[in-house]
């Protein structure tokens, strides 16, 4: 038995009807030809023989009696792989549009508290004797970073450890959870000076930087109202695309840009094209831009990221413009961030009492206005750097992205995998009708910035990926 950190039980505590609080991994598969009879009952064969090395697909959550404190995480409980494990078929032709729709209506229901808190789906009829397998995963469970080194555990990218047979722990008697609380009570209380102290080093440092953190653009609390911000619905629709990640390097490289602020100019560029389309004009948006602050490939639970602020220059039409002010932001919000301490929110995140959080959270939730915090989610993970394969069979892509938070309909995802960089798109029910308007204004939006550095506006083909939708 192991507790929640408190900032894993406050993204499991946000988690509300409207509002589901897992994310979504999707990894296309190509099947040899002496592979194609691979089902969904050999898929389940595959995961049961490596279970052991898939520890979070065992943890069990925990509520402790009248909420006395954080849940806990049974560490190893019985695994039902014909629930957890689920086939899906494709209709005819089995593209990228129809595997989006599908992960769509997969994103949108919520997961069993009563079980571990993962699904996968095993869908078949895609084109090209291709599989893909759909994982859906608590954030609770784990982060970007997490999920990825989870993704190569399970794809044998990470050499780990060989473990005893699986065995399930018995599960906890309420005395033992009550006794429990009370000791780890007593540690938060003697952890609190060294918070109090983290905090006011922070501030210390804020205050002797000269450095200016309150731009009008990225001033918090805040942004403007939009299309996007308004009481979100259940349902959930997905759209991704791939570029070619030589040539976001390339760019980045003329334009003395990284990875994540040409993801970061890219996105604003396709949000302003729809702000125009929706809001007719474009002010400046904030997004939250999760930043990790432990990248152990050896972590494969909990959460170790703080959100951090920075602003979208969509209110430029100048791509180049948009560039330059994308990187800018990103360094102050990054600096902002350092300056504070990145661990000050998951550090308080442990102090919050589990009845009003959620009381909170459903509050927020429910009403019938946009986010004053943020307009949107927008995540960067590096993915795995080797092609891998499950069953024998060769992973072609990934695709991952994150939740959508209470009032704001909109989340981008980006993972990086071998020589891809795909893009993943959530909105709710309301937002968009199809959004792979924002997949297309994103690619648009980086043919413009090449366009406008002196690059080719032919963007190379990624032949190992699905055909855009």
């Amino acid at each position: 038995m192991k507790r929640l950190s408190g900032w894993d039980a406050v993204l499991l505590y946000s988690e509300t009807p409207n509002v589901h609080m897992h994310t979504i991994k999707a990894a296309v598969i190509e099947l040899d030809p002496d592979r194609r009879d691979f089902d969904v009952d050999a898929f389940r064969q595959v995961i049961a023989g490596r279970l052991t090395k898939l520890e979070p697909f065992c943890y069990q959550l925990v509520e402790i009696p009248y909420r006395l404190h954080h849940p806990m995480w049974r560490e190893q409980c019985e695994v039902d792989l014909d629930y957890h494990i689920r086939p899906w078929r494709l209709p005819a032709p089995g593209g990228r549009r129809e595997l989006d729709e599908a992960i769509g209506q997969i994103a949108g229901t919520p997961l069993d508290r009563s079980r571990p808190l993962w699904e996968m789906y095993f869908v078949e009829g895609l084109a090209d004797h291709r599989i893909a397998v759909v994982g859906k995963i608590h954030h609770a469970l784990a982060d970007g970073v997490a999920s990825a080194n989870l993704l190569a555990r399970g794809m044998d990218l990470q050499p780990v450890p060989e473990r005893r047979p699986y065995v399930a722990d018995p599960p906890p008697t309420a005395r033992q959870l009550i006794t429990s609380a009370f000791a780890d009570h007593a540690r938060h209380v003697g952890r609190l000076p060294a918070t109090v102290r983290y905090t006011a080093q922070g501030v210390a440092r804020v205050r002797r930087s000269s450095r200016n953190f309150s731009p009008e653009l990225t001033r918090p609390f805040e942004p403007p109202p939009t299309f996007i911000n308004h009481k979100i619905t259940p349902e959930r629709r997905f759209a991704t695309a791939t570029l070619a990640l030589a040539d976001v390097k390339q760019t980045g490289r003329r334009l003395g840009a990284t990875i994540n602020d040409m993801v970061l100019a890219m996105a604003s560029g396709a949000l302003r094209t729809l702000l125009l389309r929706y809001d007719g004009k474009a002010e400046p948006l904030l997004a939250s831009v999760p930043m990790s602050f432990d990248f152990s490939p050896e972590r494969i639970s909990g959460n170790r990221f703080t959100g951090v602020l920075v602003g979208l220059p969509t209110d430029s039409d100048d791509p180049l413009e948009r560039v330059r002010c994308s990187h800018e932001n990103a360094i102050a919000a990054k600096e902002s961030n350092q300056l504070m301490g990145p661990e000050l929110v998951s550090r308080w995140a442990a102090y919050m009492p589990p009845g009003p959080t959620r009381a909170f959270f459903r509050w927020a939730s429910g009403r019938d206005g946009h986010n004053k915090v943020l307009n949107l989610n927008i995540s960067n993970v590096p993915g795995p750097r080797e092609r891998g394969r499950v069953g024998g069979a060769l992973v072609t892509e990934i695709y991952s992205v994150g939740p959508l938070t209470a009032g704001s309909g909109l989340n981008i995802t980006v993972w990086s995998y071998v020589d891809q960089l795909n893009i993943s798109v959530l909105t709710d029910g309301a937002t968009l009708k199809d959004p792979h308007e924002v997949t297309e204004a994103m690619v648009y939006d980086f043919v413009e910035i090449r366009r406008a550095a002196g690059l080719s506006e032919d963007l190379t083909v990624v032949d190992t990926a699905m055909a855009p939708a």
